[in-house]
């Protein structure tokens, strides 16, 4: 059974490969942000059918969704829901064949809807919104940036030689409730399914390619002393991140970490929330000056406008402003970071920030042991 913690009934990535190729369906493990393990059902788009659908639909019971490439998604004109928060999902307008389907709803209607949207010579013309497939625009980059259902099915069709498109659904049980631990392994037994996880692709990337090379290095002085600087570029972007690093760095030994993406009420204006702590810069910076191992990594991350007026809304108290900065979403995003990390040869974390059980790390060969909560006056 694949438990909570005896997950090692999963196949190798090149077994889930050869599935995907003969059009089989398989399950996907992905550890989430309470330390649980959830589980999709995914299938090639390109060898969807009715029956992979009525599978889904029935046994599997989750949202039916389309991960497709940002590249797809701006070739078939697909908005996104929301625009520039990447604390959500990136859902675009859900769609429908306009030609060849009856209500839409059926699983073979779904399926051909699916086959238009990822057929190379299908236009923006050929689907109309809304509908009853849930398209989703995965990162560039992949796992390697985003440890998300959407980055992994497209990676693993990507690797398979197939369309960089798959459907899948999350596993919910009897209840209705997401599914985990025994009840993924009866499943997965029970429909005869190969089953992966996330974590393993990672480290099958890792093995091949990573998106982010070193561009500059030397030696720094801050007000609180002196720092050896790492400077990366990524290959997604083009954006280049910092890591700040002090005393010897060892894979077997702690160390002090801040993995820090810039907000400019927090770190230039200083402002707080009570109740609602978190790291700034230079809280951060001042921590790692002082710790015998420690490395901060400046994640480059513009800020939009949406992201401002929302810092202002939390900072005015708004009903529907969102508080916390640990969402199930903000977890997978920890990629990027990861690869500096696992570069700079960190391999056990005393990590600044919220406590997570950040489980995903292991495909980096990155363990959390513990967390450090910052000082009471520290802003968002």
């Amino acid at each position: 059974m694949l438990g909570h913690s005896d997950m090692t009934d999963s196949a190798d990535i090149d077994k889930l490969l050869s599935e995907l190729r003969h059009g089989h369906s398989c399950l996907l493990l992905n550890d989430n942000s309470a330390g649980g393990i959830t589980g999709f059902v995914m299938t090639a788009a390109e060898h969807c059918q009715a029956d992979h659908i009525a599978f889904m639909a029935r046994q599997a019971r989750g949202l039916v969704c389309l991960a497709l490439t940002p590249q797809r998604c701006e070739e078939l004109e697909l908005p996104l829901m929301v625009e520039g928060d990447d604390s959500l999902s990136p859902f675009t307008l859900s769609i429908e064949a306009a030609t060849g389907i009856d209500t839409g709803i059926s699983a073979a209607d779904r399926a051909r809807t699916v086959q238009v949207a990822v057929d190379a010579l299908s236009q923006p013309s050929d689907l109309v919104q809304p509908g009853h497939i849930f398209p989703i625009a995965a990162a560039a980059g992949g796992v390697l940036t985003r440890t998300a259902p959407a980055e992994a099915t497209v990676d693993l069709t990507t690797l398979a030689g197939l369309t960089p498109a798959a459907v899948f659904t999350e596993v919910l049980d009897g209840e209705g409730a997401v599914a985990s631990g025994d009840y993924l392994g009866e499943f997965a037994e029970r429909h005869d399914l190969v089953v992966g996880r996330v974590s393993d692709l990672v480290t099958y990337r890792l093995a091949n390619q990573k998106t982010i090379s070193t561009v500059r290095s030397g030696v720094l002085q801050s007000r609180y002393g002196q720092f050896k600087v790492t400077a990366y570029q990524d290959t997604i972007h083009q954006r280049v991140h910092l890591a700040l690093t002090v005393g010897d760095i060892r894979a077997d030994q702690p160390t002090l970490v801040r993995v820090h993406v810039t907000a400019v009420f927090r770190d230039l204006i200083g402002t707080t929330i009570e109740g609602h702590a978190s790291w700034s810069f230079d809280a951060s910076l001042l921590a790692i000056a002082e710790a015998e191992a420690g490395v901060l990594v400046l994640l480059s991350k513009p800020e939009t406008a949406e992201d401002l007026i929302s810092g202002i809304d939390r900072l005015l108290g708004s009903p529907a402003a969102e508080l916390s900065s640990s969402s199930p979403d903000a977890y997978n995003q920890i990629g990027m970071g990861a690869q500096i990390l696992r570069d700079l040869g960190v391999g056990q974390i005393k990590l600044m920030g919220a406590p997570l059980k950040y489980n995903a790390l292991a495909g980096f060969g990155l363990e959390v042991i513990e967390f450090a909560a910052p000082p009471e006056s520290e802003g968002l």
